[in-house]
């Protein structure tokens, strides 16, 4: 720009500057360049007397480059009252630059405009009106310009199938290839690059290897982006052989091609593979960390996850949004508050695009780290609500134990003229069960079905024998069961006998489990809570026969984790755990706990130890379970008034929950416990269950 200005200065002293070659010339240089200045070109195009239509197109060009679409809008209103009539090329290049609320804004008085000024049928003026309106996202609108246009210009039909791309309708733009074929018009690189995006998301393998003919045959001309979209549409459909043949037969590859590899062996479960190819990358960008991350976060693998994020920073990349929710969710998760607070500081102070989604992560990770107010918070503070924001609020709220709150915003949403889903259903059942509110959980789950057309699936029945069960209501959940419309899974019949071990109906329960290990032969969960029960119902003889299966069959008990983050780093403990560099603290600390309790009136509970040992061994058996461990450990690391959060593996057992309420009472500590199934909030010696769990 240095250089042009003083080219500009001299033509201005040699009088050249009149020449309109010299003009066009330099706005054309400001307004193309990546480094032109378009404050100078509107300063320059202001000089002149009256601009032709191509300069006035130049200047359209400018500013859709520099994504300013509203001084685009003003610029043309300006050339109209200047009597300056459009060409075909002023739509594309204005139509180019809109956002989405820039199109929806003027995209119709515009498209008037380009009727009015007989670009009715100029091909130049459809591509640019398809484009507009699949942006905006009235597609039907593009369709019908689609559908009375010459249909000859493969970039017309380019148009429409980016536009179905835009909106997932995969669908609709694998049956545009399709017409295209039909037709017989020669695909670009373009299309072929939009059938192969459709393809992968379709996972329709047999389309993609119709694309690839048309490379094999020499019809279309090979790109960087065709294979990078080759090697996708593969990977996505589980052909990781042949993406990597592809991959390695390129001449030239970049950060695309390998995030493509990648995510297509996390995509296959091969989550090693992904890191080896990830560590080999030359080059890494924000999505290709992304997709690892993402890659952990499918497999369970949270600190993992955490800890890649690390690197990331380190790496000094910077993070987007869905960076952000993927993060947020290994947060969750864990229980990790703490550097779930961080991240939402680090999303404000970095200006990282804090859109729905990232407002429905963080509701999210509040309500799973048991901090009911800030998601509370979040939620009072966005601009813009979806479903699932309602559906993350309903859900939240009902796991935490705040039935009344959950089932009052579900009406709220209904108010808000947002339609419930299945899932908002579950959570609306949920909160029900949680505080046993029977009557309403039974008009709920018949109003799905009359009110939103929701059939109930298999997630809601067990929803209903959940509640029905805890509420003593065993064989009205049973004939539920046995009246489903479809076969009733592990979940529904583990409902079942969830409930059978809160009213100890030891006959009820064994039908249960007769189902559930039909259905999963090797299920150790099971096992234990049949002994769990046995033991509650002090039937020994049957309790050490179902030891004796146990043992013949191989199935171990599922051993029982604690995680508690303490200064953004996660701890985990197991029960009897002697690997933390804390453990003599830890466990003079429980000594201690163990002593202050007693005196508060603490006596062991030992009726789910089903071990045949001496009730001193039980009580030891109890003593060492992982979550008192987590809370010793929480007592030495955190000052006082300091809130402890625990997340459990399993449910938490009747001994634990006793020692949390008593912790909450004789430290005056909340005590945040997170089990398999639900929230307990320990504050004053007492639970937000209110004992019903």
């Amino acid at each position: 720009m240095n250089h042009l200005k003083q080219i500009h200065s001299r033509t201005i002293k040699t009088g050249v500057i009149c020449n309109p070659i010299i003009q066009n010339k330099i706005l054309s240089f400001c307004c193309s360049r990546e480094f032109g200045d378009m404050c100078f070109a509107r300063q320059l195009f202001d000089t002149i007397p009256e601009p032709s239509v191509f300069i006035w197109n130049i200047m359209f060009k400018g500013y859709s480059r520099i994504a300013c679409p509203k001084l685009s809008v003003s610029l043309y209103l300006e050339m109209l009252e200047r009597n300056v009539k459009p060409d075909c090329y002023t739509y594309p290049f204005m139509f180019k630059g809109f956002t989405r609320s820039v199109a929806l804004q003027f995209g119709r008085e515009l498209h008037c405009h380009v009727v009015k000024y007989g670009l009715g049928s100029n091909v130049f003026a459809h591509n640019a009106l398809i484009n507009m309106y699949a942006l905006c996202g009235l597609i039907d609108m593009a369709r019908g310009i689609f559908d009375m246009s010459c249909k000859s210009d493969v970039v017309t039909w380019n148009a429409m199938m980016s536009g179905y791309n835009r909106i997932k309708k995969y669908d609709e733009a694998r049956k545009l290839f399709d017409m295209m074929e039909e037709k017989r018009i020669l695909p670009s690189s373009v299309t072929l690059v939009s059938v192969l995006s459709a393809s992968s998301k379709l996972k329709d393998l047999e389309c993609g290897k119709r694309v690839q003919k048309y490379i094999t045959n020499g019809e279309v001309e090979v790109n960087l982006k065709v294979e990078n979209a080759l090697i996708d549409m593969y990977a996505a459909c589980g052909e990781m052989n042949v993406a990597l043949g592809i991959f390695k037969n390129m001449k030239k590859r970049d950060v695309i091609s390998w995030t493509a590899i990648v995510t297509g062996f996390v995509n296959t479960g091969q989550v090693d593979a992904a890191r080896n190819y990830f560590h080999k990358m030359p080059e890494r960008d924000h999505v290709s960390w992304t997709a690892m991350i993402d890659g952990y976060l499918r497999f369970n693998c949270y600190k993992e996850a955490l800890m890649l994020f690390r690197e990331m920073q380190t790496s000094k990349i910077k993070p987007d949004e869905f960076t952000m929710v993927s993060i947020l969710t290994a947060c969750a998760q864990l229980g990790a508050l703490e550097l779930g607070e961080w991240i939402r500081t680090y999303i404000d102070k970095n200006k990282v695009k804090n859109d729905t989604f990232v407002g429905n992560a963080l509701i999210d990770m509040y309500f799973k780290c048991g901090n009911v107010d800030k998601a509370l918070s979040i939620f009072n503070g966005m601009p813009q609500r979806d479903k699932f924001t309602w559906t993350a609020m309903v859900i939240g709220l009902a796991i935490n134990g705040c039935g009344e709150e959950a089932l009052d915003m579900f009406s709220q949403m209904l108010k808000a003229s947002v339609t419930p889903d299945g899932v908002t259903y579950v959570g609306v059942l949920s909160a029900c069960t949680h505080t046993g509110m029977v009557d309403k959980g039974k008009r709920f789950f018949a109003s799905m079905t009359a009110r939103h057309g929701i059939e109930p699936n298999v997630a809601h029945y067990g929803c209903m024998v959940d509640l029905l069960g805890k509420a003593g209501h065993l064989k009205e959940a049973h004939e539920i069961i046995k009246n489903m419309p479809m076969k009733p899974n592990s979940i529904v019949w583990g409902a079942l006998l969830g409930a059978c071990r809160i009213h100890k109906n030891a006959e009820m329960a064994e039908i249960a489990i007769e189902q559930i290990l039909e259905l999963e032969p090797h299920n150790g969960a099971v096992y234990v809570l049949q002994c769990n029960i046995y033991a509650a119902c002090n039937k020994w003889d049957k309790l050490r026969e179902l030891r004796q299966v146990m043992m013949d069959r191989g199935i171990k008990k599922t051993p029982g984790c604690s995680l508690i983050e303490m200064n953004g780093i996660v701890h985990e403990f197991v029960a009897g755990d002697q690997s933390h560099p804390q453990t003599k603290e830890i466990y003079g600390r429980l000594n201690e706990m163990t002593s202050d309790l007693r005196i508060a009136g603490y006596s062991p509970n030992t009726s789910e130890v089903f071990l045949d040992i001496a009730e001193e061994d039980k009580e030891n058996a109890v003593y060492r379970h992982s979550e008192k461990l987590a809370i010793a450990f929480g007592l030495i690391n955190s000052g006082p008034g300091v809130t402890i959060r625990i997340v459990k593996n399993l449910r938490m057992c009747i001994d634990c929950h006793h020692v949390a309420k008593l912790v909450s009472k004789v430290y005056d500590r909340e005590v945040i416990v997170r089990d398999r199934t639900r929230f307990h909030h320990f504050r004053h010696g007492s639970c937000s269950c209110k004992e019903y769990w």
